[in-house]
């Protein structure tokens, strides 16, 4: 079993130390990469204003934060739902950064970057030259991220879970029963990629062939449910 943490921070600036702080903390878990339901969502009172800027990007400001807890108060919470699992991020650099920061300050262990997976070295990896945001990524495989008019960490980590899904490999699309399986990929604009699409080869038998794999299929699988 393969356990995994999607997660997504949002904060107050970008410098964790110049004395940004966490404002919000969404996760969901994996398991052998399909979800399990299980989530985590915690807004954090940052103990500080929040940019006007910034809040243009989240919609979070101090005066709706304030009343929530403080990261020392959910701390505990978040290691014990974190577990041993990886954890799966986009530009995980910075959330990490962040969430470490927070955890050294309570002389709590920190998150280990050996088991820090980041989705967007992947896609630059698989689409060198191509825009790798989070938004472009859902465009390309074609993932509804039209509820996303603000950053929202629960949110973000939803959407970046199906964009991971798909930079493992996805979906086979001549699986996909109820679309049109000569369709290819989303490109990052939102456009099909034209992709060749070739009919399913028929090979002949020859009596003698068919009659000795019957053969083989009578003394060697009983009770077939093709026979049922």
């Amino acid at each position: 079993m393969v356990r995994e943490i999607v997660f997504d921070t949002e904060t107050t600036g970008f410098d964790y130390d110049k004395g940004d702080r966490l404002v919000e903390i969404g996760a969901l878990e994996l398991i052998d990469h399909i979800q399990s339901g299980k989530t985590f969502h915690k807004y954090i009172n940052p103990e500080r204003e929040v940019p006007e800027e910034v809040v243009k990007v989240h919609g979070l400001t101090y005066d709706f934060l304030k009343d929530f807890p403080t990261f020392d108060a959910i701390a505990d919470e978040w290691l014990e739902f974190v577990g041993d699992a990886k954890l799966v991020a986009h530009n995980a650099k910075f959330d990490i950064n962040f969430v470490n920061y927070e955890l050294k300050q309570l002389c709590k262990p920190e998150m280990s970057w050996d088991k820090v997976i980041d989705t967007l070295e992947i896609a630059r990896g698989m689409f060198p030259n191509a825009r790798c945001s989070l938004d472009a990524l859902c465009r390309r495989f074609g993932i509804d991220n039209s509820a996303r008019t603000f950053h929202g960490a629960l949110l973000d980590a939803q959407l970046l879970a199906e964009v991971y899904l798909e930079l493992l490999g996805g979906k086979e699309p001549t699986l996909l029963f109820g679309g049109d399986a000569k369709k290819g990929a989303l490109a990052a604009d939102g456009e099909n990629i034209e992709r060749n699409f070739h009919e399913a080869r028929v090979f002949a038998i020859d009596d003698d062939f068919e009659a000795e794999h019957n053969k083989f299929l009578e003394e060697n699988i009983k009770n077939a449910l093709w026979n049922a």
